[in-house]
């Protein structure tokens, strides 16, 4: 009997086919009257993500690519092509086949330090893509002999992604990928005769609130490419632009892209061009999530939703995030109380720490609207435990950041 291998993709519903529109309701108070759901709904706000994406296009002093990880849903995508996003940054072949297949002139970018060779040999051959990441010399050997063994010609831009110290991002990416001072000067040199586009990129950390975090990267920067000796056409300053939670309150964009600027032009580099890889700052907040509440025990809510679902980055990161309650029959009390939440999974893990201020009478069967999900929270679901289902619906309102609830809860964590 012969045995055929199966493949397995993600579980989530969220995975849809680019050309399928979810259901569409003016408001999420209107959905959960309606509906009255007992799974997870995910709301999603395509006019405030395109507005958010045509305001930092219009910002920032370059080229922005979203960075696709963030939320790959095909109606994220839409809107933020809607708010004039052209360039996307792009980890692997099924997110790669996912932006061409929706943006066929879109440009792509596969910003990955450590590729598998078939996927750069399809990345180059198949869908366009001429612009590769790499952090080490066995990264750019790899590159050049499978691009070689396609056999189609094009003009190669190669990427040197250079190692910052650790920061105080949120989520510090310090550890995993970039190339030491010494090194980065060598690949740069290395890339040179065989780049038509030659670049830079670091990344300061998931969530930064410093600008001057750019400032110091930035500053580096200009002192590989001069010991280096070559010249470079990009400079790529990563992502990490923040957003504002409960317990977070960053400065507006403007202090980062001036810092930026400025930093950029200390540098004296004429003709070069400026890439961002935006992800968190463009979608956080054209996304929520609504949960059911199926227990309450003291000042802990099991909700049906959690780290294994939508909520992962509020467990073991303790990320905060906007709540409040919606209850369409009745008033809900004026004082609030402070809870933490616990998923529908068996795992004594799936727990969100907090607090997420609610009002102090909630209870089993009540809905609360958990806001500034767009970014991580679909993309992360699991099937853990049989949890994998939830709905997304298209809503018109305001995101939860513009509501009365979510700054009350932020001047009181202040």
């Amino acid at each position: 009997m012969s045995v055929v291998a199966r493949t397995r993709s993600a579980v989530s519903p969220l995975r849809r086919p680019f050309f399928a529109y979810p259901v569409r309701r003016p408001t999420v108070d209107q959905v959960v009257a309606a509906d009255r759901p007992e799974e997870p709904v995910h709301c999603l706000r395509p006019t405030v993500i395109a507005d958010t994406a045509s305001d930092f296009v219009q910002a920032f002093p370059g080229d922005v690519l979203y960075a696709v990880k963030c939320n790959p849903d095909p109606g994220v995508l839409r809107a933020l092509h809607d708010g004039g996003v052209r360039h996307f940054d792009c980890a692997s072949l099924p997110e790669i086949r996912l932006v061409r297949d929706m943006f066929p002139d879109a440009a792509i970018h596969f910003m990955h330090p450590i590729k598998a060779r078939g996927a750069i040999r399809e990345a180059w051959d198949r869908h366009d893509v001429r612009d590769f990441v790499l952090d080490s010399a066995d990264e750019l050997a790899k590159i050049r002999t499978e691009i070689a063994a396609t056999g189609i010609p094009g003009a190669l831009g190669l990427i040197v992604r250079i190692a910052l110290p650790k920061g105080g991002a949120k989520l510090d990416l310090s550890g995993k990928f970039g190339a030491c001072f010494d090194d980065a000067v060598d690949l740069l040199r290395a890339a040179r005769g065989c780049a038509a586009t030659l670049g830079v990129s670091f990344h300061v950390g998931s969530q930064c609130l410093d600008p001057l975090a750019w400032r110091d990267a930035i500053a580096l920067t200009g002192q590989v490419i001069r010991v280096a000796g070559v010249a470079v056409d990009v400079i790529d300053v990563g992502g990490g632009f923040p957003v504002a939670y409960p317990d977070q309150d960053p400065p507006p964009l403007g202090a980062f892209f001036a810092e930026i600027e400025s930093s950029f032009d200390a540098l004296g580099l004429p003709g070069v061009r400026l890439w961002a890889e935006p992800g968190r700052a463009l979608v956080a907040a054209g996304t929520s999530v609504v949960v059911q509440v199926q227990a309450r025990r003291g000042d802990a809510l099991y909700v049906n939703d959690g780290v294994y679902g939508s909520l992962a980055d509020a467990g073991a990161l303790g990320f905060r995030y906007p709540v409040r309650l919606i209850r369409p029959d009745a008033e809900a009390a004026a004082d609030t109380t402070a809870f933490s939440l616990f998923g529908p999974t068996c795992d004594s893990a799936d727990v969100m720490r907090g607090p997420f201020l609610l009002p102090a009478d909630v209870a089993e069967g009540d809905w609360i609207e958990v806001g500034q999900l767009g970014a991580y929270g679909a993309c992360l679901r699991t099937a853990f435990n049989g949890f994998d289902r939830a709905r997304i619906v298209e809503v018109g309102d305001n995101p939860m950041g513009d509501t009365p609830v979510y700054q009350a809860e932020s001047q009181q964590a202040a």
